[in-house]
Formats: C-alpha cells, sequence, structure tokens
C-alpha cells in the first residue's frame, strides 16, 4: 500500500489496522504449528529427537539456572512480580492506562493459553523427560510459560516504546522479546516439561495479544486526540 492510499483510510482503520496485522500474523503462526500438531508431523521430525537430546545431555548446574528461571515465570512468582510491577507503573506515572493494558493482556493471554489447552488435550512429553520441580500433569499445548514471558515482554516493551519512540528503543525491544522468549521457551524443553512445538504456540498466542494491545492503545490515542480537538474548539 503507498502512502497516498495509506492517508486516504479513515483514521480508525490507519490506527487499528497495525495491530489488526500483529494478530494475524501470530493467528497464522499457530495455526502453522497447531496443523503439524494434530497431523504428529512435528514431533517425529523436531519434538521428540529435541527433548532426548536435551535430556541426555543435562548438567547439574544449568537444571538449577534453568529452574529458577521457569519458576520466576511460573504461575505463583510472575502474577505477583507483575502486580507489584504495575502498582510502581501507576506510583511511578500517575496513570493506569499503560499497567492496565499489561494487566489485561497478561489475563487474555492467560485465559486463551488455558482454553486451547483444554481443546487441543496433547499430553506433556513422558514424565521420565521431566525434572525438578516435579511432574506436570496438565496439557501441554500451548507453553503457558512461554505465552506469558511472550506477553509480558512484548507488550512491556511496546508500551514503553510507544510512549519514548526511536529506531533504536525499537531494535533493543525486539532484540530483548527474542532472547528472553527464548530463554524462557529453553527452560521448558531442557527441564522436560514441553515439546519445542508448544513453546513455538506459546510465542505465537504472544503476539496476537500485542496486536490486540496495539489495536486498544492506538484507538486510545486517537479517542484522546479526538477528545482534546473538540476541548480546543469549545467556545
Amino acid at each position: 500500500m503507498t502512502r497516498d492510499a495509506w492517508m486516504k483510510l479513515p483514521p480508525l482503520a490507519r490506527a487499528v489496522v497495525p495491530g489488526l496485522l500483529l494478530v494475524a500474523v501470530g493467528a497464522w503462526g499457530f495455526v502453522a504449528v497447531l496443523d503439524e500438531v494434530l497431523d504428529n508431523d512435528i514431533i517425529e521430525a523436531v519434538d521428540q529427537p529435541l527433548i532426548e537430546w536435551l535430556v541426555d545431555n543435562r548438567v547439574e548446574w544449568l537444571t538449577t539456572v534453568m529452574t529458577a528461571i521457569t519458576e520466576t515465570f511460573g504461575p505463583v512468582v510472575l502474577p505477583i512480580l507483575i502486580l507489584i510491577g504495575c502498582a510502581f507503573w501507576v506510583w511511578r506515572t500517575r496513570s493506569w492506562r499503560d499497567p492496565v493494558l499489561l494487566a489485561g493482556s497478561m489475563v487474555l493471554a492467560t485465559g486463551i493459553s488455558m482454553l486451547v489447552k483444554m481443546i487441543v488435550a496433547r499430553a506433556r512429553p513422558d514424565a521420565g523427560f521431566q525434572t525438578v520441580p516435579g511432574y506436570e500433569t496438565s496439557f501441554s499445548f500451548p507453553s503457558g510459560h512461554t505465552t506469558g514471558a511472550a506477553t509480558l515482554v512484548l507488550v512491556t516493551g511496546y508500551l514503553l516504546w510507544h510512549r519514548h519512540g526511536g529506531v533504536r528503543a525499537a531494535l533493543w525491544w525486539v532484540l530483548g522479546s527474542v532472547l528472553l522468549i527464548a530463554l524462557v521457551g529453553g527452560t521448558r524443553l531442557y527441564l522436560g516439561y514441553h515439546f519445542l512445538s508448544d513453546v513455538l504456540a506459546g510465542a505465537c498466542v504472544g503476539i496476537v495479544v500485542l496486536g490486540l494491545v496495539v489495536a486498544v492503545d492506538r484507538w486510545l490515542d486517537l479517542r484522546d486526540a479526538g477528545r482534546a480537538s473538540g476541548a480546543r474548539a469549545a467556545p
């Protein structure tokens, strides 16, 4: 689409289209991974060989580090950290908007992950592959830890970047997001709790939620700009 064609779109469309494109990209990736899982293609080609290799090459010190990371991004510690972070955010900025968007995105991502788990009902890797802190029996697809980490870093990074801008900041955001998602997802593989496809699907859910946040945030910008313009025009 040319710049002229873009500018001819209604303001609302220009506001929400970038976010909807992210939703489409994340959904496309998720469906592609899910299709491979349902057909049992990826488990034989990648999932099973990879987890077997990781289990065979575990070392004690790395297992300890991986366990600490995975517990930090688990369903107990992470919500507490987010609650503290959002409270500090509100105190520091005197604004509820960004913290509410972040908290809402985490709740939404968790809900999507839990719903998909119940629908797909994919079993976790064999119990013999799993290590401390214990055998997990819930469904495997997608990885909830990866979904949470992806949503947290992507949405937080976007909200900070959107307020302060800059190409360099955007590059650091993307790089940091990729590294953190890979790190958390890697712990789930290394500890034997998930397959690679579970981790990839979790990252895709994070991208979908990011897209929704971008759309809502830009729509709020448009609404606020309209209100400010109306206030200035009023006698």
